[in-house]
């Protein structure tokens, strides 16, 4: 009952530690999400007039094509979310660092004004007439998502549960053993039997 009694308090901490790990993981696959979504679609409407009774060439634009550091960062979120799975304490701050870095470069990649000139770049048009789309919001939305998610995981990542417990130091697990084996041999050679309990004698 004791033991029970002094483990209880550390079972809500430990739930709320297992949420919170939890909630940045999924808030960074969230915003990278959103950003490798957003940047696969068409930012821009590029339609080039033609000759009568010919229909105008509307050609869309892509947010990759535009800004493909985005996705290039979106992959490097996505990759950091497995360095916060396998890291622990300082390392596992310092990958949530740089996940709300990779962040903020996508958020100010996104931002900066397009010119009609990238998006004929990007199209390789000459005569356009431009129209905006709405997936630009959405690729800020998803890089101020990793931001929270990267902070998140420098506040509070080195209190999180780890992968395996395999990789903690290996002297506990190496040195019982080693000692329950010795301890067999002496009893084998007093002439006990280590596997009929204490103080039972092997035949002579």
């Amino acid at each position: 009952m004791t033991a029970v009694r002094g483990g209880a308090p550390t079972a809500g901490p430990l739930r709320a530690s297992r949420r919170e790990y939890a909630l940045g993981l999924a808030l960074g696959a969230a915003g990278a999400g959103l950003v490798l979504l957003s940047a696969r679609q068409g930012w821009a409407r590029v339609a080039t007039p033609a000759p009568a009774p010919l229909p105008a060439s509307v050609v869309s634009v892509s947010g990759q094509d535009l800004v493909p550091l985005a996705g290039a960062l979106a992959l490097a979120a996505l990759a950091t979310l497995a360095a916060v799975i396998a890291t622990r304490r300082l390392a596992r701050r310092l990958a949530g660092l740089l996940m709300a870095a990779f962040g903020v470069v996508i958020a100010v990649a996104v931002c900066l004004p397009l010119a009609a000139s990238d998006v004929l770049g990007a199209a390789r048009l000459t005569a356009v007439t431009m129209t905006a789309a709405l997936w630009r919001p959405a690729a800020v939305a998803g890089a101020l998502i990793i931001v929270a998610a990267g902070l998140l995981v420098s506040w509070r990542g080195a209190r999180w549960p780890v992968m395996s417990s395999r990789y903690e130091p290996p002297e506990q697990s190496e040195r019982q053993p080693a000692t329950d084996s010795a301890a067999m041999w002496d009893a084998l050679s007093s002439g006990t039997d280590p596997t009929g309990g204490a103080g039972q004698r092997g035949p002579d």
